[in-house]
């Protein structure tokens, strides 16, 4: 029986108490009852507070009302005992059957356990790298591209429609000195001073020249712009490329000049002026984002006739929400604090709800430590360390599962040597040794010609199995919760306390006969519960994109 079983049952004890008029609630009865696992299991499998949150309404005293449903939750199947403690808490203890069903309920949803609704409907863009093509991404890339995919991945599996989306900075004055910079390298001159001078820059030239033999006999300004194009080209694809290897998949590459040259910038001035937040001043268009909390109004068009970056982003806003995003959600880095008010302001002059419409998670700077020494900078990206470096030393798994373990707004350091050393205090390992442990026994159960059978979720009746199954039966509102807050890494902590329930419930409880012994029907019901245990890790590691291994 799960939480979500247990609370459909309460609010139907709720629902059949007012209707025979034995209870009475103003309000009706609750769409959602919360109900917790007790630390303390002498306090039963579950608790629930309800008669202390509804008693007020109902006219009644907490301890009355924990009476009038403790009688009727009794009658329900599956629920063994309630017990009232304190004020009028019910602590429910449900029987080992339909606490052992849970076994087959999760072997039998198989990838969609853990997968709800809570979501359903919602459309919701997440833009979770914005990086300029013109160098390798850097480990200020890293952390999002762990954190934003996972996060997408939980809304997903909380039922929304997701979009991954990179934002490519490919307008401005950086992208002619990065053409001006391999076009130097090409000719063997010197890169300009404010040019990019990493050892990557020597190789696009080379590249460049050869997929353009003739392009040095073009006139020079020709050169800036064709050097500037299959640069950006070449740079965008390594990019990609690296993304990719390591699991980070993007739906959408949007370009910044794309908003400018497909006339989406003036597009989203007519609609911003039809909700009456810009106006005109000292020759200059600007929006009064102050009407809804910034600091200070913005600028969109300059005296001079350009556009200003934040028009940029207006573009961009009005653009996903057109596309049919209800949420936009934009994952930014520690130096832009100050984009959130801009952003929200940005989002009601619009005429939308800024605390719905638009999210700006910011996080923190992460440092890679390598015996002893942070690792800094690249000789080949010139001022940084970039993903592929950091990759190359850590590892895909480690680094995804230990940049996801974390909330993304604390600052955090990692040492290589400790998230990538096999022992059971690296907990990347502890969890997929826990999958990996799982796999072996199925695999020595079909050796030993022991099936699962039939399950009797009866016999699964120790306090160790009740132990692991109550932690199963927690995944699908751990995922909801991780959803809801925006907060991946619940699931890694939730993985990692759950392996730890199945390795001791591993110690003491025998899964397979020994020597001539005969599979019994406890062995079987073992298996589907430790088959069920290793769905669970496998699609929590998923959804944190990393491997769920079966040998180790």
């Amino acid at each position: 029986m799960t939480p979500e079983q247990l609370s459909s049952a309460v609010r139907d004890v709720l629902t059949a108490a007012v209707d025979a008029g034995d209870l009475a609630l103003p309000d009706g009865v609750p769409t959602q009852v919360s109900v917790e696992r007790p630390r303390n299991r002498d306090h039963g499998d579950y608790a629930t507070n309800v008669a202390l949150q509804l008693a007020k309404k109902a006219g009644t005293n907490p301890r009355a009302l924990a009476e009038l449903l403790s009688a009727r939750l009794r009658q329900v199947d599956g629920i063994e005992a309630v017990d009232i403690a304190g004020p009028g808490f019910l602590n429910i203890t449900v029987s080992a059957a339909a606490q052992g069903e849970l076994a087959r309920t999760v072997v039998e949803a198989g990838e969609a356990y853990g997968h709800g609704t809570a979501l359903a409907g919602t459309t919701i863009d997440v833009e979770f790298i914005s990086a300029n093509p013109t160098g390798p991404l850097h480990l200020g890339h890293v952390r999002w591209a762990a954190v934003g995919d996972a996060l997408a991945r939980v809304l997903e599996a909380a039922g929304a429609a997701v979009t991954r989306e990179f934002y490519i900075n490919d307008r401005g004055g950086q992208m002619d000195k990065f053409g001006a910079s391999i076009m130097a390298r090409a000719h063997g001159e010197a890169v300009p001073e404010d040019g990019y001078h990493g050892e990557y820059v020597n190789d696009l030239a080379k590249a460049v020249v050869a997929q353009e033999p003739g392009i040095l006999d073009r006139p020079r300004d020709e050169q800036l712009v064709a050097f500037r194009e299959a640069g950006y080209r070449l740079q965008l694809a390594e990019q990609q490329s690296q993304l990719e290897e390591f699991r980070t998949h993007f739906d959408v590459w949007y370009s910044e000049r794309s908003l400018h040259d497909n006339g989406r910038v003036e597009h989203a001035l007519d609609v911003l002026r039809q909700q009456g937040h810009l106006f005109d001043a000292d020759g200059a268009l600007w929006m009064r984002t102050t009407d809804f909390g910034d600091d200070k109004d913005r600028v969109l068009r300059r005296s001079n006739g350009e556009y200003t970056y934040f028009a940029a982003d207006a573009a961009y806003y009005v653009d996903k929400r057109e596309r049919g995003f209800d949420i936009c959600v934009y994952l930014l880095g520690a130096d832009h604090h100050g984009y959130i008010g801009r952003l929200k302001a940005l989002a009601a002059c619009a005429g939308d709800d800024p605390e719905y419409n638009i999210e700006i998670p910011i996080g923190q700077l992460v440092k890679i430590v390598q015996d002893g020494q942070e690792l800094r900078l690249s000789k080949r990206a010139g001022t940084m360390l970039t993903l592929g470096q950091v990759v190359e030393a850590a590892g895909v798994d480690a680094l995804r599962y230990s940049l996801c373990r974390y909330p993304a707004d604390s600052p955090l350091t990692l040492d290589v040597a400790q998230i990538t050393k096999q022992t059971s205090d690296n907990p990347v390992f502890y969890v997929q040794y826990g999958h990996a442990r799982l796999a072996s026994i199925l695999r020595n159960a079909a050796e030993l010609g022991v099936d699962k059978g039939e399950l009797k979720p009866e016999l699964l009746d120790h306090e160790r199995e009740s132990l692991l199954l109550g932690a199963l039966a927690e995944f699908p509102r751990v995922v909801a919760t991780a959803a809801e807050l925006r907060e991946p890494h619940r699931v890694a902590r939730y993985l990692e306390d759950t392996a730890s329930t199945f390795h001791k419930f591993y110690d003491v409880c025998r899964v397979l006969p020994m020597g001539d012994e005969e599979a019994t029907d406890v062995h079987r019901a073992r298996l589907w519960l430790v088959e069920a245990t290793q769905v669970v890790l496998a699609n929590g590691l998923a959804l944190l994109g990393v491997v769920a291994p079966d040998r180790m």
